[in-house]
């Protein structure tokens, strides 16, 4: 069994109280970049009176796992009663509003640079949606993400996530290992990607945009590290509860995780180019490019 990883060294606190935190504090680029999750304990989302009553899972669609809101746009999905359409478009648009001030302030190397941003709205406990879904979709399971049908080639996945439960109930994780010792891991289980295939799935609608080979590479990543038994009870490991009130951010894409229990959270999703990067030898697609020798984009 391999040595259990401790909280230090998987999370990187930091203690600002304020969506819009001062001019002074320090950037925190650095700590993700190395995989870590940035850890904001203080950092509550309140709620408006009028609000609580939307924390049901009753108003999300039976059909789809959660609420996904794109501010850009304006498209809301995932509502089951169009009555509830408003109320929670403006939930989640005062939550974008914040994680873009919080952007400015902990991460401003970002800020220009991030896009396609994704609001999304949990109602489910997790306990009830792990048991329906089928192990590749199954989010209790440590993975890193990789999506079948939106391809990143090569951008970077920034989120961050709110425990927004009234009650006090923690989010449970899981966090694991460094990218760097994950892909060296599974390396030999990673076949081999067809271009032929990566074109036709676009043609057909099948993926949002071409499938590269990096993107091949973190998908079968993410079911090789999903189906491996042994490697979800013995890999390396640290438990946490985030408390209610509190919030975090991490590259899920890097950072191996599994959601464990809690109900109830907000999160907010980023693309981010590769050159935004302080340090892109730490990404995913270098680490991997070094690994196999060759370009993946």
């Amino acid at each position: 069994m391999s040595q259990p990883l401790t909280a230090h060294q998987v999370l990187q606190r930091c203690d600002t109280d304020c969506w819009q935190p001062a001019p002074e504090t320090p950037s925190q680029v650095s700590a993700l970049e190395r995989g870590k999750v940035l850890w904001l304990p203080r950092l509550a989302f309140a709620l408006r009176p009028e609000e609580l009553p939307l924390l049901d899972e009753a108003v999300v669609d039976p059909r789809r796992k959660n609420i996904s809101f794109q501010p850009d746009s304006g498209r809301l999905k995932g509502v089951a009663d169009a009555q509830h359409d408003a109320p929670i478009r403006a939930l989640m648009q005062r939550h974008h509003v914040a994680a873009q001030q919080l952007l400015a302030g902990l991460l401003p190397e970002y800020l220009p640079w991030v896009h396609s941003p994704m609001n999304t709205l949990r109602l489910h406990p997790v306990s009830g949606w792990g048991k329906k879904s089928a192990w590749r979709k199954d989010d209790s399971l440590l993975h890193v993400d990789a999506f079948p049908s939106r391809p990143s080639q090569g951008e970077r996945i920034l989120r961050l996530f709110t425990n927004i439960n009234p009650a006090g109930v923690t989010r449970d994780w899981r966090i694991g290992e460094p990218f760097a010792p994950l892909a060296q891991r599974f390396h030999g289980r990673i076949g081999s990607w067809s271009p032929v295939n990566s074109w036709l799935q676009h043609r057909l609608g099948l993926t949002r945009g071409r499938r590269t080979h990096y993107d091949a590479m973190m998908l079968q990543l993410h079911d090789a590290m999903k189906a491996d038994d042994s490697y979800q009870k013995q890999g390396p490991q640290a438990a946490f509860a985030f408390p209610s009130g509190s919030s975090w951010i991490c590259f899920p894409d890097q950072t191996p995780h599994a959601a464990m229990g809690g109900q109830f959270m907000l999160e907010h999703t980023w693309m981010l180019p590769l050159n935004a990067l302080q340090h892109p030898e730490r990404s995913p697609l270098r680490i991997l490019e070094a690994l196999t020798g060759q370009p993946l984009l």
